[in-house]
């Protein structure tokens, strides 16, 4: 397969995309990474280029998908944040669906992303179903390889406030001797392991369509 030369992260503010982009840059094989941003990020690197971007019209920067060997979608956000549930469907379903949209259109070799573990078009929870949806659809596209992460609880420095979810990183944390076997999976799970795995297989595409589950990226 093709080897990882030009990288494209949308969602590379965000608590898994900015730890990649910390590891795409630091990997000197790399020669250039694009970055979708809605505001320039205080970076500076002679490989790195920001385009900022508005979500909502994704194909007028279509032409930065050119020669991309690898596009990664780090989006997401939560029902709360997002603060209505079309909202959130926006950032979790639409936007992801339309950048492998145009990379299907710009013969991108390798779409990678982030879903949940439990992303189910059957599930009655809104958050996972909109996740399987995801899912199928990008699935759908006619890109040489697809790469969906599902992640458990991620732990890792937020920068904003989510008081329920700090409960359950900390109790993720006492008891994750018991996420053994078949409960792996959901073991809560460092933003670096995330992150670190999508690099390696970014840079191993394996034709088709893969799931990486949590346990696998522990």
């Amino acid at each position: 397969m093709k080897a990882l030369k030009t990288a494209l992260i949308a969602g590379s503010s965000g608590l898994v995309g900015s730890q990649l982009l910390s590891d795409l840059l630091a990997d000197q094989s790399i020669e250039r990474v694009i970055i979708l941003v809605r505001s320039p990020l205080d970076i500076r690197n002679n490989r790195l280029q920001q385009v900022v971007t508005d979500f909502e019209r994704l194909d007028t920067i279509a032409e930065w998908f050119k020669g991309v060997d690898a596009v990664f979608c780090c989006l997401g956000t939560t029902i709360k944040k997002a603060k209505s549930k079309e909202a959130f469907k926006k950032v979790d379903y639409e936007f992801p669906l339309a950048l492998a949209t145009l990379s299907e259109q710009n013969n991108v070799n390798h779409f990678l992303c982030i879903t949940a573990m439990g992303a189910d078009v059957a599930s009655g929870i809104f958050y996972n179903k909109v996740k399987g949806e995801a899912e199928r659809d990008i699935s759908k596209k006619k890109i040489p390889c697809i790469t969906f992460f599902r992640p458990s609880l991620l732990i890792g420095n937020r920068k904003e406030s989510r008081p329920g979810e700090r409960i359950g990183i900390f109790i993720a944390r006492i008891l994750g001797f018991l996420f053994i076997g078949p409960l792996k999976n959901y073991k809560g799970i460092r933003i670096e392991k995330v992150a670190k795995a999508m690099h390696a297989e970014a840079q191993d595409p394996q034709p088709g369509l893969r799931i990486v589950l949590s346990g696998s990226m522990q």
